[in-house]
């Protein structure tokens, strides 16, 4: 009897650690390579910000809904520019996951690299400028530039007779 117990343990766990890949997830669905390319351009509008063939809420009738119109779509044989318009009139140009390389947006491609460039030569200016300015020359026995040893006297004469007092 004691060494059933441990078999029928490792057995259960066995059974338990293979339910995922046995048991398909509540709306899961089989897509098809093509799907889950043009589902990979897409963000689930469930509010995750997470692309629509990766959206891993438990439950997600948003991602589910889309990626099942995504599916009918490819099924009805629209081509890829025509789900994507379908998708943009559905639900604006924040379904976008990455903006589209054309018009206005291109701009926010070219920004990062423009401003990489403008941030590296003006570090590489300001080193230069810092480089080139002249060092600062040791200054006379009192240790400050510009004041005589007559003018530091007279200081240290006055402040040891405000002292003393």
């Amino acid at each position: 009897m004691t060494k059933v117990r441990p078999i029928a343990a490792i057995a259960m766990l066995a059974i338990f650690a293979m339910a995922p890949l046995v048991i398909t997830p509540v709306g899961a669905q089989q897509l098809s390579d093509r799907a889950k390319q043009i589902g990979g351009k897409f963000t689930c509008m469930c509010g995750c910000s997470q692309v629509l063939t990766e959206c891993n809420h438990v439950g997600c009738s948003t991602s589910a809904a889309m990626l099942k119109e995504l599916n009918q779509s490819l099924s009805r044989g629209n081509s890829e520019d025509a789900i994507t318009q379908m998708f943009v009139q559905e639900f604006g140009t924040k379904v976008y996951a990455e903006p589209p390389k054309s018009g206005f947006s291109l701009v926010a491609w070219a920004l990062p690299s423009i401003f990489l460039f403008i941030g590296t030569g003006v570090v590489i200016f300001v080193i230069s400028r810092w480089r080139k300015r002249p060092v600062q020359q040791a200054a006379s026995a009192s240790g400050v530039p510009g004041i005589s040893a007559e003018m530091l006297e007279r200081a240290r004469a006055q402040a040891s007779r405000e002292t003393q007092d």
